[in-house]
C-alpha cells in the first residue's frame, strides 16, 4: 500500500510543479482511504462493535500534528512573503483547513484549482483533507448502521456493509456525473460528488478476500493499472472533467494494482512498489502532499512565475521531501502518545465489560488531546492576527469619519489632482480591500455564476416615489453603494438584480470559453421579473470594457443585444439609465499598491477604454439616458489606484464600496439633471 501511495503523491507533486495539471493522484488517496477505513471498521465490528470515539481519536493523533505544523508554517511565510491583500484570505482558509470545511469554502468561491495567478492560496490543497475529514466522521456511522441493520435482518456485517456501500457508490456516482455536467467547479470540491470514490475502496476491501486470480492475470492487472494511473493526468484534463465518470480512470487503475497484490518472485508491479525507497516515500506521502503545495505557491510568488522552472521545481520537490522526512517521525511520536497498552488493536486489549470501556475512552481522549494540543496554538495565533487586522480596520473607519481627510472622488469633482489629500494612510488598506464590496455580496443578493434563478432584493423606501432596478453583472453591481445613497436621499426603492459575469443582454455569452447557459436563462427570468415589478427605471451598464478577448470582446464597446434589450424595456414603459463602464487595470490593484508606489500602479485610461464613449455613435431608444462618471475615477491621462486618499479598486476592475460612496453626490447631481427626476 505504501508503494501505491508513493506513486500517487509523486504524480500529484510532479504534475502540480512542472505541468500545471491535476494528475488524479488525489482520487487514489480517497479510494485508498475508503479501502483501509472500511476494512478497519469491519474488523472492529467483528470484535464487538465500532468505537466511534477511539477511531476519531487515533485519526486526530495521527493526522493533526503534521497539518498543524504546515498551517503554522504557511501563516508565518504569508506574513513575510505574500502581500497584505492576501493575508485575510489565507487566515480564513487556515481556520477552514483546521476545521475541515475548506472544500465547501472553495466550492462557494468556484475556485479554479489549477489557477496560477497571484491569488492562488498556499492552503488550497487542504480541500482534499477536508473531504477526508468529513468522510472519517460519516463512515463509522454508515458502517455501524449497516452492521446493525444486517444483524436485525439475520445477516452478517459484511452483507450489510455491501448493501450500504453499493448504494452510496451508485447514488454518489450518479450525483457526481450530474453535478460535474451542471457545475464542474462546484462538483470538484463537493463531498457528495466524491463519496463514491471512498465507497469504491470499501467495495474493494469487501471483494479482495474472495478474489482468486491466476498469477499471469495479476501481473498484467498490476502493470496495466500502474500505467493507466501514470497516464491519467496526461491524457485527461482532470481539473475540468473530474469527479464524474472520468474519475473512474485513476480509481479503477489503483484498484487494479491493489487487486493484483503480491506476485512473489513474479514480474509483477509489486516488485517496483515494494522497493525500499518507494515504500519509504509512501510512508511520508501524507507530509509530502501537505508540504509541496505551499512551497510551490511561495516559490512562484517569489519568482513571479506561473510554472516552475526545471531547477526551481526540483528544489521545491527536494525541499518538500526533506520537510516530509523531518516532520513525519515527529508526528509519529505524537501519534504514539494517543495510544497506550490496552488500546484497541494491541495484543492486550480487553474486549468486554467496564475494563474495555475504560480502555476505549483512554485512546479517544488521548488522541483528541494530542491533536488539539498541536492545533490549538496555531488557531490562537491565527485568531490573534485576525483580531489585530480587525483592530486596524476599526482605526481606519475612525479616520474615515473625517470626510475632509478622505474625500475620494470629490477631489476630482472639485478640479483637484487625484493624489493623496494628506499624509494619512490610504483607506481601505490593501490588506482589507477585498472586503470593501457592496452590501449585496454579504446579503446573498448577487446570483452566482452557476445558478440561473433570479434573486431580487429590495432596499430603500417601503413607499417610494420611484423604483429603480439595478440590473446586470458585477460591473453593474459595484454601482450599488453610490446608487443606494441616492435612493435613500430621494425616498426611492432600489431593487438589486445582479448575476456574476452576466451582461444584461439577449445575445449569447460565454464564460471561460464555454457557452454561458445559466446567464441566458437568468436574462430571460430577469425580463419576466421586470415585467411583473414594473420599475420606473433600470440602471445598467451601457458599455463593456475588457482586457480579455476570450470573454467575447477585447475593447470597450456597446455589446450585442444591449440596445435590443433597452427597446424591450421601452415597450414596457421602463426608462433605462445606461452608465458607461469603468476602466480595468489588468492587474490586482491592492496587491500592486502593497508592494509598489501609486505611480507604478497607475495605467492610462486607453488601456481598456475607448477615446470617446461608444454610446455616442449608437442610435438609442428614447427611453435611454446615458451617464459617464469616469472623469471622477480617472484624470484625462492617467487612472490612479488612489484618489482623494481612498483606494479606488478592490481588485483589478471593480470599484470599492468606499470609493463608490464618495461618487454618490456626483451621481445624484448628474442622474437627476439628465433624467429630470
Amino acid at each position: 500500500m505504501d508503494g501505491l501511495r508513493a506513486v500517487a503523491v509523486l504524480l500529484v507533486a510532479v504534475y502540480h510543479i512542472w505541468l500545471g495539471r491535476v494528475s488524479g493522484g488525489v482520487d487514489v488517496f480517497l479510494m485508498l482511504s475508503g479501502f483501509l477505513v472500511t476494512g478497519s471498521l469491519l474488523r472492529t465490528a467483528d470484535r464487538g462493535g465500532i468505537r466511534f470515539g477511539a477511531f476519531l481519536g487515533r485519526l486526530a493523533a495521527r493526522l493533526l500534528p503534521t497539518a498543524a505544523l504546515v498551517i503554522a508554517a504557511v501563516l508565518l511565510c504569508t506574513r513575510f512573503l505574500l502581500p497584505e491583500p492576501r493575508w485575510r484570505d489565507v487566515l480564513g482558509e487556515a481556520f477552514a483547513s483546521a476545521f475541515h470545511h475548506l472544500n465547501w469554502s472553495l466550492a462557494l468561491d468556484s475556485v479554479d484549482y489549477l489557477s496560477r495567478g497571484d491569488g492562488t492560496s498556499p492552503l488550497q490543497h487542504f480541500w482534499s483533507l477536508s473531504v477526508q475529514g468529513q468522510f472519517y466522521v460519516l463512515w463509522p456511522l454508515l458502517v455501524a448502521a449497516a452492521v446493525w441493520a444486517a444483524g436485525r435482518a439475520g445477516r452478517g456485517p459484511r452483507a450489510g456493509a455491501l448493501v450500504a456501500l453499493a448504494s452510496v457508490f451508485a447514488l454518489s456516482l450518479a450525483y457526481s456525473v450530474y453535478a460535474t455536467r451542471a457545475d464542474q467547479p462546484w462538483a470538484y470540491f463537493d463531498t457528495g460528488a466524491r463519496l463514491w470514490e471512498f465507497a469504491l475502496g470499501g467495495l474493494l476491501a469487501l471483494a479482495l478476500p474472495h478474489l482468486r486470480l491466476p498469477l499471469a492475470v495479476r501481473v498484467v492487472l498490476g502493470w496495466a493499472g500502474l500505467a493507466a494511473l501514470v497516464l491519467c493526468g496526461v491524457l485527461l484534463q482532470v481539473s475540468t472533467v473530474f469527479p464524474g465518470l472520468a474519475a473512474l480512470w485513476p480509481t479503477l487503475a489503483a484498484a487494479a494494482v491493489v487487486a493484483a497484490g503480491a506476485t512473489g518472485a513474479g514480474p509483477g508491479a509489486d516488485r517496483l512498489l515494494t522497493l525500499r525507497p518507494v515504500r519509504y516515500l509512501g510512508s511520508v506521502s501524507y507530509a509530502l502532499y501537505l508540504w509541496h503545495w505551499p512551497l510551490l505557491v511561495f516559490y512562484l510568488a517569489a519568482t513571479d512565475r506561473t510554472l516552475a522552472s526545471p531547477v526551481g521545481g526540483a528544489a521545491v520537490l527536494a525541499a518538500s521531501l526533506v520537510l516530509a522526512a523531518a516532520t513525519t517521525p515527529v508526528a509519529d511520536r505524537l501519534a504514539a502518545l494517543g495510544r497506550r497498552p490496552g488500546a484497541p488493536g494491541s495484543a492486550a486489549a480487553p474486549r468486554r465489560g467496564g475494563a474495555a470501556r475504560a480502555a476505549l475512552r483512554g485512546p479517544a481522549l488521548r488522541g483528541a488531546a494530542v491533536g488539539l494540543a498541536c492545533l490549538l496554538p496555531v488557531l490562537l495565533a491565527a485568531g490573534a492576527w485576525s483580531a489585530r487586522l480587525d483592530a486596524d480596520q476599526r482605526r481606519w473607519e475612525e479616520l474615515l469619519a473625517d470626510g475632509r481627510s478622505y474625500p475620494g472622488a470629490a477631489v476630482l469633482a472639485d478640479g483637484g489632482g487625484a493624489g493623496r489629500a494628506s499624509d494619512l494612510p490610504v483607506y481601505p488598506s490593501p490588506a482589507s480591500a477585498s472586503e470593501d464590496v457592496p452590501a449585496t455580496y454579504g446579503d446573498g443578493c448577487n446570483q452566482t455564476i452557476a445558478d440561473a434563478e433570479v434573486i431580487t432584493c429590495f432596499y430603500g423606501s417601503e413607499s417610494p416615489e420611484r423604483t429603480v432596478a439595478l440590473v446586470g453583472g458585477s460591473h453593474a453591481a459595484h454601482w450599488f453603494p453610490a446608487l443606494e445613497r441616492v435612493a435613500l436621499d430621494h425616498d426611492w426603492r432600489l431593487v438589486n438584480i445582479v448575476k456574476g459575469s452576466c451582461l444584461f443582454t439577449d445575445a449569447p455569452q460565454t464564460y471561460k470559453g464555454a457557452p454561458y447557459t445559466s446567464c441566458a436563462e437568468w436574462n430571460r427570468g430577469v425580463m419576466a421579473e421586470l415585467a411583473a415589478l414594473e420599475p420606473d427605471a433600470v440602471f445598467t451598464t451601457g458599455t463593456t470594457t475588457s482586457l480579455d478577448a476570450s470573454a467575447g470582446f477585447g475593447e470597450e464597446q456597446v455589446v450585442d443585444g444591449y440596445v435590443e434589450r433597452w427597446r424591450e424595456l421601452e415597450e414596457m414603459g421602463v426608462e433605462v439609465v445606461a452608465v458607461r463602464d469603468t476602466p480595468r487595470f489588468g492587474f490586482d490593484v491592492p496587491e500592486c499598491l502593497a508592494s509598489s508606489t501609486p505611480e507604478e500602479c497607475s495605467v492610462e485610461p486607453g488601456t481598456s477604454m475607448a477615446a470617446t464613449s461608444p454610446l455616442e455613435g449608437v442610435r438609442l431608444p428614447d427611453n435611454v439616458t446615458v451617464l459617464d462618471l469616469n472623469d471622477l475615477i480617472c484624470e484625462p491621462a492617467v487612472c490612479r489606484p488612489v484618489v482623494g486618499n481612498v483606494l479606488v479598486y478592490w481588485d483589478g476592475s471593480h470599484i470599492g464600496a468606499t470609493f463608490m460612496r464618495t461618487l454618490a453626490p456626483a451621481l445624484d447631481e448628474r442622474l437627476t439633471a439628465a433624467t429630470g427626476w
